[in-house]
């Protein structure tokens, strides 16, 4: 598709993706990881988020259940089941922007603490589909790539789907790449689809 879609035909493409036998059984992605990418116009946030919720709701009614997890309600948890949250709100004020940078990375580390927790909810929550959102909420301390780099070896049974405010670009010259807000173009991932590009 060449056209940026709009939310309707955004909306009625993704329902009609995810619903279909091809998407589900993985088909057409030659022995790829099953992830997939709605890029979408980050001033549309707000939008999107409520096209989420009616879109988990139209797919599980049509049969197909959803397993939708959010990276900012994640590492809410994450901090709160550590004890952490309580402290971080006390000393954000005066502490260095980036000395807490490198403390969030730390405590919410993909590999060692988030990925972890959504491997607990892959086991413990019967689904057809993964669906990831959050993700401009939780930058900088979480990059989107390092979540789907660190996802392989944990979601690779049902097709995964991050919803992401920006643009997700292939060239020839520098490859594919994550654009967060369609402005920092650092986050390369080659592993996923253009949902919005995906035919049944």
């Amino acid at each position: 598709m060449t056209e940026p879609l709009g939310p309707k035909e955004r909306h009625e493409h993704l329902l009609r993706v995810v619903t279909s036998e091809r998407f589900l059984k993985k088909e057409g992605l030659g022995n790829e990881v099953p992830f997939f990418i709605c890029p979408f116009p980050p001033d549309q946030a707000l939008t999107m988020e409520e096209d989420r919720k009616r879109l988990v709701r139209q797919i599980e009614q049509a049969g197909v259940s959803v397993l939708a997890l959010d990276l900012y309600d994640l590492a809410l948890d994450l901090l709160r089941g550590r004890d952490l949250l309580e402290r971080l709100l006390e000393i954000e004020t005066e502490t260095d922007k980036g000395e807490l940078k490198e403390l969030m990375q730390s405590v919410l580390d993909p590999e060692t603490h988030l990925i972890p927790k959504i491997a607990e909810a892959i086991g413990t929550t019967s689904h057809d589909v993964i669906f990831l959102s959050g993700v401009g909420e939780v930058f900088p301390y979480i990059r989107s790539h390092t979540v789907l780099n660190n996802l392989q070896s944990t979601a690779k049974d049902r097709p995964t789907l991050l919803f992401f405010p920006g643009d997700y670009t292939h060239s020839f010259a520098t490859g594919a790449s994550l654009d967060l807000f369609g402005r920092l173009q650092d986050d390369k991932y080659y592993r996923a689809f253009n949902i919005l590009n995906y035919e049944v």
